[in-house]
């Protein structure tokens, strides 16, 4: 099991998910808590693909917007940075 957890990208998670509608930022949190599950897998985990690391998007809801996270080995922490959410 992994010891890795999750966390917004900012002190005031409010900058990042501001607006949204609650069930948006619930779904956020699931997946944010299922990429810290996979602990250092999740830096393989959505776009861009053929590579890991860095700055990586996974879709939401079905299409219907995106996260921008991420997974930081030396943290062992997934960091969601921004959420795009198409009303």
């Amino acid at each position: 099991m992994s010891h890795w957890t999750w966390d917004y990208n900012t002190d005031d998670s409010a900058h990042i998910t501001g607006g949204l509608p609650p069930g948006v930022i619930a779904e956020v949190e699931r997946i944010a808590t299922e990429l810290s599950a996979l602990g250092r897998d999740a830096e393989a985990v959505g776009r861009p693909t053929g590579r890991t690391g860095g700055l990586r998007e996974f879709d939401i809801l079905g299409g219907r917007g995106f996260i921008n996270f991420l997974a930081v080995p030396r943290h062992e922490c997934v960091y969601v940075c921004g959420i795009t959410w198409y009303e």
